[in-house]
């Protein structure tokens, strides 16, 4: 009997971009490696909407007005940011409006001690605006992308993506919690980083570097992509003309590609109860409810290699093979390195 797709859950994720020597650097962070999804993967800011994010209360301390659906997701991409980053997309609420400056690195340092509580749901990020006179600057972002996780999913998410331009002299830094660094990276780069070995790069977040890579600087990415529509995307997994297990994509989303082997699809998943931890890189290998995952146990934790398990988790029926441990694993965060 076919399981019932879980529920999507709305989600934002912003590219926050500056002007480089050659093209835009775009905002990356790492995640942790004990979180639930997309361990270890450089990614943009970003997670799931909360209940405050929809809080009638915001219509007066936001700018531009997008519709229920659109200012949720603004909002959350705009918090999300602060709690990963420290960057505050605001205005101070005396000079609103299109155009008008976003606040300094003297208000976004005053209100870093607040990211923790923020994230932890122990303050209000609303009140933290009120209480400091500012106002999210939403009417910065720029759409940029829409994608949904595919229906096999055990967990899911409705995910907008955006583009905006970074806080003038605002220092970006990693939570410690959610992300262990965080880098300005061309979007080239980080996609030749990912094809070298050196990063780990989901899907999605490499589908809109791609996109992103198409801009020459700043102002050309919101002229471009200002005025571009966007459209949804769920991937659907089937098989290619050689019967290779992959997902589809519509061309007119206009990534410039519509076909992914699941063989070059990484799934993060962190699993426990295995005499130990195990943080296990999965290659997706069969379609709807069928994932191979090729895992590799963490060094400090013990986890026998060459063990072969059965583990059954959120409806999905995936065959451990712990194989092998790799060195990047020892890389302590913040040394510099971005280990896949």
């Amino acid at each position: 009997m076919s399981q019932t797709p879980a529920e999507p859950r709305l989600s934002a994720t912003v590219l926050i971009i500056r002007d480089g020597k050659t093209a835009p650097q775009v905002l990356m962070v790492k995640r942790h490696y004990q979180i639930d999804f997309a361990a270890g993967a450089l990614v943009f800011p970003g997670g799931k909407a909360n209940e405050e994010d929809s809080d009638p209360a915001w219509d007066a301390f936001t700018d531009g007005d997008f519709g229920p659906v659109q200012q949720d997701a603004r909002i959350a991409a705009v918090r999300e940011a602060f709690e990963e980053s420290g960057l505050l997309l605001a205005r101070h609420s005396g000079q609103r409006g299109p155009g008008a400056p976003l606040v300094g690195p003297a208000v976004s340092e005053r209100l870093a001690p607040h990211r923790g509580p923020v994230d932890r749901r122990e303050e209000s990020f609303l009140e933290l605006m009120r209480e400091n006179d500012l106002v999210l600057a939403l009417d910065s972002l720029i759409h940029f992308g829409h994608w949904i996780t595919p229906d096999m999913m055990p967990k899911r998410f409705d995910t907008h993506f955006y583009i905006a331009p970074a806080p003038a002299d605002q220092i970006a830094a990693h939570d410690g919690r959610e992300t262990t660094d965080a880098v300005w990276l061309g979007a080239q780069e980080a996609l030749d980083m990912e094809l070298a070995g050196q990063a780990t790069i989901i899907f999605p977040t490499r589908m809109n570097l791609v996109k992103l890579a198409r801009a020459t600087s700043v102002a050309d990415a919101a002229s471009r992509f200002g005025s571009e529509e966007v459209v949804s995307v769920q991937p659907k997994a089937g098989k290619d003309a050689s019967g290779q297990p992959c997902l589809f994509i519509p061309e007119e989303a206009g990534y410039g590609q519509t076909i992914e082997l699941l063989s070059r699809v990484n799934v993060w998943l962190f699993v426990s109860g295995l005499g130990g931890h195990a943080l296990l890189k999965g290659i997706a290998h069969g379609i709807c409810h069928r994932l191979r995952c090729l895992a590799f146990a963490r060094a400090d934790k013990g986890c026998p290699a060459g063990l072969n398990v059965q583990v059954y988790q959120g409806g999905i029926l995936a065959r451990m093979c712990l194989a092998q441990q790799r060195a990047e694993r020892s890389a302590q965060p913040g040394d510099g390195r971005i280990p896949v």
